[in-house]
């Protein structure tokens, strides 16, 4: 079977490195791709947007199944596109999509689905926006409505910068139409958990739990981004935790979407708090995450193509995931000013060192390559991912290898699964 993977991150070039290891995967597309995808398929110049483009490419190839990393083409209804043309394509519809595409959206159907998650208001004006701020001195969150790449998200820890959020988003227009509404919440208090569910209609399937890190900075610290590391398990998430999250967010969820016309088939990612009164949702994605998905899919020892086809024909429960036991922790490394500006163009040294390293994946993301060189093509540049007999282990080798690779100004946390390694220590 011929396999397209829409996209050129890191997410899709783990999914491109999962998918080509099936024996059902005779051959791989990655579109557009990236230095990583080229070395497990084949690159095709195609944006992960043109819709018309990756449809017209994969009736010209016969391509089997297509598999979407990025939420926008989910968001734009490529799955739609696909399926009216007789194409197998993993994804949600545009309809389900929704559930990241607008986040006001989402918050409705958590509302009136009983999904446990903070006090909000969806606010179309900066007006109206500061107006509840003033009213609310408890620690809030502001996020655009729409898409932002994992940016859109203020964690405000006053009603100056709450303000301020308003402001970025709303009268600066940071983040253009995705910020036509803003979304006020209550800050949630606990630890971060990242669970991933595969959804058939009927069946729900989570997947080993996972840790984003998403401030730029050490201890949390900085502004958002679309991740600077993640590992798997996450130890915040006990075995009563995941049946409390599979009962109370995944189940009312999936059946509230299908009441409002948008039934769900595909990678439902749920990011969670889990506070003193038990786990609430902070945001769902319609996609594998990034970086959850490379510790994720390290770790999964079932074959991915087997899986995605099950979820596609309704039939998850015919399926039964083995995952090695080993913990996995992956590391961003970032260029330089990222998430602000930052420069491209700075060569890769030491990629050969660290992937020769025991139970090392290096994973590209915002890569380039030319004349047999590889260069800085984006803020998240690596995603360098490691596995070990424990998360310690685990730790240090992603660590090791991330020391063995140079790039001007290249800068990464160096906290990545220290919340891990307290949470077992206690």
């Amino acid at each position: 079977m011929k396999i397209l993977v829409v996209g050129s991150g890191g997410r899709e070039h783990t999914l491109a490195w999962k998918l080509a290891q099936s024996p059902h995967c005779s051959k791989l597309y990655a579109a557009p791709g990236n230095p990583g995808s080229a070395a497990v398929g084949e690159c095709v110049d195609i944006a992960a947007d043109d819709i018309a483009g990756l449809l017209k490419f994969a009736k010209a190839e016969a391509v089997g199944l297509t598999v979407v990393g990025p939420e926008q083409p989910l968001v734009d209804g490529i799955v739609d596109v696909f399926r009216a043309e007789g194409l197998r394509i993993f994804g949600p519809s545009k309809a389900a999509a929704q559930a990241e595409g607008s986040k006001a959206w989402c918050k409705a159907v958590m509302m009136h689905s009983s999904v446990p998650t903070g006090e909000y208001r969806a606010l179309q004006s900066a007006a109206d926006a500061i107006r509840y701020i003033n009213n609310h001195e408890e620690p809030l969150v502001v996020k655009a409505s729409g898409l932002a790449a994992g940016k859109g998200v203020f964690v405000c820890k006053n009603q100056d910068e709450a303000r301020r959020a308003v402001a970025t988003i709303m009268n600066e227009n940071a983040f253009g139409d995705a910020g036509s509404t803003v979304i006020v919440e209550e800050r949630l208090s606990g630890e971060e958990a990242s669970i991933l569910a595969l959804v058939d209609g009927t069946t729900i399937y989570s997947l080993e739990s996972s840790q984003d890190h998403k401030p730029v900075f050490d201890n949390d610290e900085g502004p958002n981004t679309g991740g600077m590391g993640a590992y798997s398990p996450a130890p915040v998430v006990t075995k009563g935790i995941q049946k409390q999250i599979d009962r109370e967010v995944l189940v009312p969820m999936v059946h509230g979407m299908k009441v409002a016309g948008a039934p769900y088939n595909g990678l439902l990612y749920a990011g969670i708090m889990v506070t003193a009164g038990g786990p609430k949702v902070l945001e769902f994605n319609c996609r594998f995450g990034d970086p959850e998905a490379q510790p994720l899919l390290v770790r999964l020892k079932s074959d991915l193509v087997e899986v995605l086809e099950a979820t596609i024909d309704n039939r998850l429960e015919t399926i039964t995931l083995e995952w090695d036991p080993r913990p996995a922790v992956c590391v961003v490394m970032a260029s330089g000013g990222y998430p602000g500006e930052y420069e491209k163009g700075k060569e890769i040294t030491g990629l050969e060192a660290a992937s020769r390293l025991d139970d090392v994946v290096v994973f590209h993301a915002g890569t380039r390559a030319e004349d047999g060189k590889i260069y800085t093509n984006g803020g998240r540049v690596l995603g360098v991912t490691a596995l070990g007999n424990d998360i310690n282990e685990a730790r240090d080798r992603a660590y090791e290898a991330v020391s063995a690779i140079h790039f001007h100004r290249a800068h990464w946390r160096t906290d990545i699964g220290a919340k891990a390694i307290r949470r077992l220590a206690t």
